[in-house]
């Protein structure tokens, strides 16, 4: 009996082995440009501009 994998999450199509858990390379070249390309994201509150660059260097945003 072969082992049952669940469909791509992207096309439906039952998953393979090779590619898992997506049906294909193509699939799952789709996921990864929608990961690169912010098309999931986290809901919450937005950084602002200061706080991106203070935790981006490690340093205080008030040069004192």
């Amino acid at each position: 009996m072969s082992p049952k994998f669940a469909s791509c999450p992207i096309c439906g199509q039952p998953s393979q082995m090779k590619t898992r858990p997506f049906c294909s390379d193509r699939c799952r070249d789709r996921d990864l440009l929608q990961w690169l390309g912010d098309g999931y994201r986290v809901p919450g509150a937005g950084v602002t501009e200061d706080a991106q660059k203070s935790s981006d260097y490690g340093v205080d945003s008030d040069p004192d």
